[in-house]
């Protein structure tokens, strides 16, 4: 006979937890900076708060609203707004950051033997139906593959980038 599964009840799980939102730590960055579907933004913003990372996203003006709609944390997520894209990537890379793009490609590391971060990282997702643009791709360190054995071309952006989050961040 197997042992009883013990569910910790939610005052145990919030006293676990840190108490407020954290501050910037810089350390991973989710850039989904050619989004699709604005939903997708709120949800990959609760993944950051979960694993301690910030969201960079693009200048558009739907933005903001597509974050809200799918954001149910009770308080601001770390956010930081760019500029062009292709620029923002440029500093990055000049100031020393590791710049890692979810992405099909031939030297590809799978999700299974990507190490964790041991310094600062961006996690660069692209359009959701294309990728990431061409003109991108040299702002790039490595691609990360997250294999998959079904019919689909890719996983919709916030589920992929929370897949790369949670292993950068050594969680799984």
């Amino acid at each position: 006979m197997s042992a009883a599964i013990r569910v910790r009840p939610r005052r145990e799980l919030r006293a676990a937890r840190r108490p407020r939102p954290h501050r910037c730590w810089g350390h991973l960055i989710a850039a989904p900076l050619w989004p699709l579907h604005g939903a997708n933004l709120g949800t990959l913003l609760r993944t950051c708060d979960a694993v301690g990372a910030c969201l960079a996203v693009p200048p558009f003006r739907w933005v903001d609203e597509a974050v809200a709609r799918g954001n149910t944390l009770r308080r601001p997520g770390c956010i930081h707004r760019v500029g062009s894209p292709l620029q923002w990537l440029a500093a990055e890379r000049a100031a020393g950051t590791r710049v890692l793009g979810v992405e099909l490609a031939d030297e590809a590391v799978r999700l299974g033997d990507l190490p964790a971060a041991r310094g600062r990282t961006v996690v660069l997702l692209g359009h959701e139906a294309t990728g990431i643009p061409p003109e991108a791709l040299d702002q790039l360190d490595a691609a990360v593959e997250i294999p998959m054995v079904g019919h689909g071309h890719s996983l919709n952006v916030a589920v992929a980038g929370s897949l790369v989050l949670y292993k950068l961040a050594g969680l799984l």
